[in-house]
């Protein structure tokens, strides 16, 4: 079967009901000591959908719709470095058509306005766990998450933030001669170019059991979790690779983290796709605003097509 082939038929059988909807509203969630976080929210609804514009993008959606139907399962989404709960709307979507909740956050200090804790990586995972809380107790919504059934998304950043999250314990001392050996490398040249100022001491990661699957992007730093940082790790993983990624290039990130999870993950390498191609197709804002993630080698949103209808389907078969 072709390419277009297989993301028709992934289609026919993941669509949702005739007249589904997708509603979207935002949030901030108070974390204790810290600044709130901010979130953006996909969730069923039977409302009307209209173009909501979304950062420098444009989704369709129902703004702060009602929520349609209950015992949804939880997805949680963590953007990668110097992004924003946007990054990743149109995964999100499709989720959320398919008949998920989807939350995702912009992490405190490695966002596009402000980088100035980009370094501080092991912070991450503990939002996420403050946001599973908030989604499954305080959201005005709550009552419709089945908070049996959670998963996590991460791209980038975000797919280090997602393994530490699953049970992943990094040893971030193996960054520093990682950067004396290769000190071109993106993460290694975070500090001269974005002024984000190391930890003395890097905060332990937070675990969470709660999280039953994981899809996990090109994820930084994947280095860090040898020898054995991921044994704890047993849930079931879905591991994407960009086969010519120039931002973490093969085999110390994506391939490295194939090698240490104690269970077999699903593993995709994307054909000529380039880190960035994990983001949606850049809207003519996004393009001006941003061109360096915006180029690519492939058909991203052919691409995108076929990535979404993958994520939905392995968090069907493992969140059921």
């Amino acid at each position: 079967m072709t390419l277009a082939g297989w993301t028709v038929a992934l289609f026919l059988c993941l669509a949702p009901a005739a007249g589904a909807s997708v509603g979207f509203q935002t949030a901030s969630i108070a974390v204790a000591g810290d600044r709130p976080l901010r979130v953006g929210i996909w969730y069923p609804s039977d409302a009307a959908e209209a173009p909501t514009p979304l950062a420098l993008s444009m989704q369709i959606v129902a703004p702060d719709a009602a929520m349609a139907g209950s015992r949804h399962p939880l997805i949680v989404i963590s953007h990668g470095t110097g992004g924003s709960f946007a990054d990743h709307f149109d995964t999100a979507q499709a989720l959320a058509r398919a008949g998920f909740i989807v939350v995702a956050v912009s992490h405190t200090g490695d966002t596009y306005d402000d980088r100035s804790r980009a370094l501080r990586i092991t912070e991450r995972s503990g939002q996420l766990v403050r946001t599973i809380d908030y989604m499954t107790t305080e959201w005005r919504d709550h009552g419709a998450v089945d908070a049996r059934r959670i998963g996590a998304f991460g791209f980038s950043s975000g797919g280090f933030t997602v393994l530490s999250l699953i049970g992943g314990e990094p040893d971030m001392a193996l960054v520093a001669p990682h950067c004396r050996e290769h000190p071109a490398y993106f993460d290694c040249q975070l500090t001269p170019t974005m002024g984000a100022v190391a930890p003395t001491v890097p905060a332990p990661v937070a675990h969470d059991r709660r999280v039953r699957a994981a899809v996990v992007a090109a994820p930084a730093v994947g280095f860090s979790f040898a020898p054995s940082g991921l044994a704890k790790v047993r849930i079931p993983v879905q591991l994407w690779r960009a086969e010519a990624d120039t931002i973490l290039p093969n085999p110390l990130y994506a391939e490295a983290v194939r090698g240490l999870l104690p269970r077999r993950p699903e593993y995709h390498v994307v054909p000529g796709a380039d880190h960035f191609d994990f983001l949606p197709p850049c809207s003519d804002g996004l393009k001006a605003a941003a061109p360096q993630i915006c180029g690519s080698h492939i058909d991203r949103a052919a691409f995108h097509a076929t990535f979404n209808a993958q994520v939905v389907r392995f968090f069907r078969a493992t969140l059921r």
